[in-house]
């Protein structure tokens, strides 16, 4: 099976062009009879590849456009080849018109979607074809909008609860290694020549220089041995499980980690459920889309438990990372047919309460290590100065 390009006239006389993946050029032009277009040209097409990712926000914005072509009452064929001539990058370009190629040939939305999953965030086809059975696209492509920056939102907050402090320990040890290398040496000379016994804390501080750099070596090797470690769990559904373990117990962070994927949870089943899915389809699907596995698992138990007729209410009392408060809001969400506005709710309050953990994280954290980084450099300070003064009250006496 090969890849073609062709050229057509639809019935009306509008000029087509698309892609078909046939055996031959007589397969290529049965199928173009079949669908009745007037064959112009056929040709087997060269490979295209987008070497350069879409960004996320290029892909936002890209969604915001549909949406109000969408709005407008413009196809979404035509209104993706119209996105492609405004498309601000080659790759973004290229990605729309092969998605409308597909779509022209004949293929099923979901799946033309699906074949540039790199590119699309995961369910997006299946959101869309929804949006257009529904004839509710430009509603269910802005849900989309607000889901992807609750998803942006959640990474800004665990991003912005450990990068200040772990910048301020990298401070502290690019300090402290600068002080060990290039300024207690030159006091270790100074010391020498006055043959004086030295304090013990002044000891203390001579010997973490003679080991600071296999000290530095050594915990290269340990950090370095842990990413590899990490990176070699996650690609088992075992190590996936035991690395978001890690991470929930860790104090606070695991907090901010657990309520940012319950808030995006709670916001991809409200997405879903709009665009026509059953409770546990979307579930299941939402649970896929946030990447955690145990969430995952837990969803696809809950799941099982509906299908066979269990209310939310009992299928969810075993689940540890899904709360009870979350199934009893879905609960008495679809009991009195509030289902989208709870998961909304949901979400909104695990965001609060991610950003408030956030806060606290800020607030202790930080003053901690600005504390330890400036009782550190003190000690040193003394350390080096304490044989002078000693020294000077000798002389004094």
């Amino acid at each position: 099976m090969a890849i073609f390009e062709y050229e057509a006239l639809t019935q009306g006389g509008r000029k087509m062009a698309g892609t078909l993946e046939a055996g031959s050029v007589d397969q290529v032009k049965e199928q173009l009879t079949e669908m009745k277009l007037t064959v112009g040209s056929i040709n087997l097409a060269s490979k295209k590849t987008i070497k350069s990712m879409v960004g996320r926000n290029e892909f936002a914005l890209f969604n915001q456009q549909l949406a109000s072509l969408a709005n407008a009452g413009i196809p979404l064929e035509r209104g993706l080849r119209e996105l492609a001539d405004d498309a601000g990058t080659p790759a973004m370009r290229r990605l729309i018109k092969n998605v409308a190629d597909d779509l022209e040939s004949g293929m099923e939305i979901d799946a033309a979607f699906e074949k540039h999953s790199k590119h699309f965030p995961v369910l997006y086809g299946r959101i869309v074809k929804a949006g257009v059975k529904t004839g509710k696209l430009s509603e269910m492509l802005l849900s989309l909008n607000r889901h992807l920056e609750m998803g942006l939102l959640t990474r800004k907050i665990l991003l912005d609860a450990i990068c200040y402090p772990v910048f301020i320990l990298l401070m502290t040890i690019a300090i402290s290694t600068g002080l060990f290398i290039f300024v207690t040496p030159e006091f270790r000379n100074i010391f020498d020549d006055l043959g004086s016994t030295l304090p013990d804390i002044t000891r203390f501080i001579l010997s973490i220089t003679d080991h600071i750099i296999p000290f530095w070596t050594f915990t290269g090797i340990i950090i370095a041995s842990l990413i590899v470690l990490k990176t070699c769990l996650v690609r088992t559904k075992g190590g996936r499980v035991f690395v978001e373990t890690i991470y929930m117990k860790i104090p606070v962070i695991g907090r901010i980690y657990h309520y940012s994927m319950l808030s995006r949870l709670a916001d991809s089943i409200a997405l879903l459920i709009s665009s026509g899915c059953d409770i546990p389809e979307s579930l299941r699907l939402s649970a896929e889309s946030i990447g955690n596995e145990k969430i995952k698992q837990e969803s696809d138990l809950v799941s099982q438990q509906v299908e066979s007729g269990e209310s939310l209410l009992e299928a969810g009392q075993f689940c540890s990372t899904i709360p009870r408060l979350f199934t009893y809001s879905m609960h008495n969400g679809a009991q009195r047919n509030e289902l989208q506005d709870n998961l909304y709710s949901l979400s909104n309050m695990y965001e609060l309460q991610a950003r408030a953990w956030q806060g606290r994280l800020s607030g202790i954290l930080s003053p901690l290590l600005l504390f330890l980084v400036g009782g550190f450099i003190c000690i040193t300070i003394t350390a080096m100065f304490m044989p002078m003064v000693q020294l000077l009250g000798d002389l004094g006496g």
